[in-house]
């Protein structure tokens, strides 16, 4: 089971940790961890470079676990406001389309969102 658990700060999200495999289906043919890991890269590139934000993250290829934290979203640095909420609402979208997924794949993906 792959669980992803989301950082939120003030109504904020400003991250995520994912850790696990899916186990949906074999090493190299599992579309729903394909999903996750394609999804995850988007985000990941699209607030680093697309938006130019201080990011913190980590990809462990062993174990396929990853946290991202997004430090310019966080309300203790100097950011843009709009910039900020932006990268909220990218993350909180990516949020959503998982806890989607969750509907159909409860067995195998857990989503969570904590206050950090």
């Amino acid at each position: 089971m792959t669980k992803i658990t989301f950082f939120k700060r003030d109504g904020v999200f400003f991250g995520f940790r994912e850790n696990g495999h899916t186990g949906f289906g074999e090493e190299g043919d599992d579309v729903l961890c394909a999903a996750i890991s394609a999804m995850t890269m988007l985000i990941i590139n699209t607030v680093e470079i697309s938006y130019a934000s201080n990011v913190d993250y980590k990809i462990d290829e062993e174990t396929t676990d990853v946290t991202l934290k997004v430090m310019s979203a966080l309300p203790e640095f100097e950011a843009d406001d709009r910039k900020r909420f932006a990268v909220s609402g990218l993350i909180q979208g990516y949020y959503y389309q998982l806890m989607d997924l969750t509907e159909d794949y409860y067995d195998f993906l857990e989503v969570d969102v904590i206050e950090a």
